[in-house]
């Protein structure tokens, strides 16, 4: 009934993480400068767009962080629903990503590599990836696992590096071993931006990436129900 444990949850969110930076990469670089999963960086686009300045887009943002919000409610209804009935709500969550991402590469599929749309289908594009978003944090947010949201890592780099031997703060998990968590995490999310240029750099059309995203999620989800399994079994 609940997500897996311990290396096998470790890895889940690490592949949920880098997946994030893959997104970002798409909706950053092809879809005109608006994130879909860091939503922090969009309130500050919509302040300075409104500000009229840097030719930052405005109703992209706007669209992105209603849709962000959208899916978060969405997410919250689904899972506390199917949790009070005792039913599998992780990989569910899962799947609702995943088929969010599909119809968002579905609606985009016309795009070239530049990330060619007319303005309407870029919006439906941009607002079907971030109520992906927006259930994916609702989601991680009932994992609760330490260092892993897998959409934002300001809180994890600071802890990555109060925690260390640098800033050997106790308090924040100096030699508590977090480390290693907390690098993979950050690694992630670095790695999947970089996978996310690259593919582009390469001329890959953004509905493939996406739709790649989308098919890494719903394989998760598939593996997530015998992974909770064998947390059970060693229980």
């Amino acid at each position: 009934m609940e997500p897996p444990s311990g290396v096998a949850l470790t890895v889940v969110l690490v592949c949920l993480t880098l997946v994030t930076g893959v997104l970002d990469a798409v909706s950053f670089l092809a879809l005109g400068h608006v994130f879909i999963a860091t939503q922090t960086g969009n309130l500050l686009f919509l302040g300075f767009g409104i500000a009229g300045q840097g030719g930052l887009p405005v109703a992209a943002t706007v669209v992105s962080l209603g849709a962000f919000l959208v899916g978060a409610a969405l997410g919250a209804r689904v899972e506390s629903g199917l949790a009070a009935r005792r039913r599998p709500w992780f990989p569910v969550a899962l799947l609702v990503e995943a088929a969010l991402l599909v119809a968002a590469a579905a609606t985009g599929w016309e795009s070239g590599p530049g990330g060619d749309l007319a303005t309407g289908q870029r919006y439906a594009v941009i607002g079907l990836m971030a109520a992906a978003m927006g259930v994916r944090n609702v989601t991680a947010m009932r994992v609760a696992a330490p260092d892993f949201t897998t959409t934002v890592e300001t809180r994890v780099m600071t802890a990555l590096v109060s925690g260390s031997p640098l800033g050997r703060d106790r308090r924040l998990g100096y030699g508590s071993g977090a480390g290693p968590r907390r690098l993979s995490s950050v690694g992630a999310m670095l790695a999947g931006g970089l996978l996310g240029a690259w593919l582009l750099g390469l001329g890959t059309r953004p509905p493939l990436v996406v739709l790649l995203v989308a098919f890494t999620v719903a394989a998760t989800a598939l593996l997530v129900p015998g992974l909770a399994h064998g947390r059970s079994a060693e229980g």
